[in-house]
């Protein structure tokens, strides 16, 4: 009786293992001729490179001081070390010999030209919302206008079994999002407008939504803020912890500025979004990506900041000066901090109030931590305009001392064990973006 169990459950195991595997096949694409790419109108070309700025290609598959595209980027998660792939057109070790098929495939399903799976580090699931123009945009960009730079990829550090491509397969089948977008007659043209970009080539959501213990976005949890390279990407939507509400202008502001008065300045991972990425849509889509945030936030778009409860509080808490004698966190603040952030009456921009300030009102201190220790750079939030950082000057004690007074004063119960926090921040891997 036992033989036959086990017989029968290696039998099921060899049958499943085997429709999985047939499953999980893909076959290779025939390569093209680099030479032989058909021409592209100038005006495809100049949709591609907007198309490819917006979806951050760059950013992604360029490391800091290399080539363009030619990969290697370097990307820490939890199951391991990811180097991104060269898609210069070098037939050799770029994406050269790939065919508009080849791209489509790659884009919409994650499976490259040999037929091996993509790691979900490439946003395929929101490529795939992407119409089949603007895929086949992008393709015309690269092939036409990068030069191909010849690049070996580097090994990924991810540990058996999880770098088994194969087993990518059965990710996706659980946790990928492969439908196409869907416009919602409910809604507006630039709402929809919005949505499709947010959803497809920007891909918002895979920075700004949680995911699950493998790697998965939480889909019914959607831009409601998850961790990213050591910061927080924050919510988006009603979730929100933000004092006073993102409303369309204040994520227009943002997004074309690096800098929203009334809740602080781009850094780490945001900064390049803005910068090399969405900076190249035109004003409309801007706009259309603003509106379907200040949707996804249920703001009601006629408050007006100036003269709301949390901001009256905020300016007020700065006039309440804690006895510097004794208030440790206060007195480093005075005499670090508060010369450029302190506002009278309004706030002015670019010099945010920290206790107003998103960062300060987030779950975890890390955003806040991380700028104290590294600064705003001139490349990061408004152009121009820098904040020195301060890992040097200030002690760990320094830093959680300051934390946890504006923490106090942003009216908000203490992060717990902060001043660990503080040290696993200041240690951790220091991201370039």
């Amino acid at each position: 009786m036992l033989k036959r169990i086990v017989v029968g459950v290696c039998g099921v195991s060899l049958v499943g293992l085997g429709l999985f595997s047939l499953y999980a096949w893909n076959p290779s694409i025939d390569p093209v001729n680099p030479s032989l790419t058909k021409d592209y109108s100038p005006e495809v070309i100049a949709q591609g490179k907007m198309l490819a700025s917006a979806g951050y290609c760059s950013t992604c598959h360029t490391p800091p001081g290399g080539e363009e595209y030619a990969g290697n980027y370097e990307m820490h998660t939890e199951f391991g070390t990811i180097y991104s792939s060269n898609i210069t057109p070098d037939a050799k070790t770029g994406i050269g010999s790939w065919s508009e098929e080849a791209f489509m495939r790659a884009m919409r399903t994650g499976v490259s030209r040999d037929g091996h799976h993509l790691l979900p580090a490439f946003p395929y699931e929101h490529f795939n919302k992407m119409s089949d123009q603007d895929i086949n945009a992008i393709y015309a960009y690269i092939m036409t206008s990068i030069p191909g730079v010849e690049q070996v990829k580097k090994e990924n550090g991810i540990p058996f079994p999880l770098n088994i491509r194969a087993l990518q397969a059965g990710w996706k089948l659980l946790f990928a999002d492969t439908e196409p977008f869907v416009e919602d007659s409910a809604q507006s043209e630039q709402w929809n407008r919005g949505a499709y970009l947010a959803e497809g080539v920007a891909h918002c959501g895979a920075c700004h939504t949680p995911r699950n213990a493998l790697g998965g976005e939480k889909y019914d949890e959607m831009y409601q803020g998850a961790a990213i390279d050591g910061w927080i990407a924050p919510s988006l939507t009603d979730t929100s912890t933000s004092p006073i509400p993102w409303r369309a202008q204040d994520f227009y502001e943002y997004l074309t500025t690096g800098n929203s008065r009334y809740h602080g300045s781009a850094a780490g991972p945001m900064a390049p979004v803005m910068h090399k990425g969405l900076s190249a849509l035109p004003e409309s889509d801007i706009e259309a990506i603003s509106v379907y945030f200040a949707a996804k936030n249920g703001t009601d778009q006629n408050i007006d900041p100036s003269t709301s409860e949390a901001l009256k509080s905020a300016i007020a808490a700065q006039h309440e000066q804690a006895d510097l004698r004794i208030n440790e966190g206060a007195r480093l603040y005075a005499t670090t901090c508060q010369a450029c952030h302190y506002s009278s009456e309004t706030v002015v921009k670019g010099r945010p109030l920290i206790t107003l300030g998103s960062s300060t009102h987030l779950d975890e201190p890390n955003n806040l931590v991380n700028i104290m220790l590294d600064g705003v750079r001139s490349d990061q939030g408004i152009h121009g305009v820098v904040m020195p950082g301060f890992r040097e000057a200030l002690s760990d004690q320094d830093i959680a001392s300051i934390a946890a007074y504006l923490r106090q004063a942003a009216g908000e119960e203490s992060w717990p064990k902060l001043l660990e926090q503080v040290g696993d921040i200041r240690n951790q891997p220091r991201f370039e973006h």
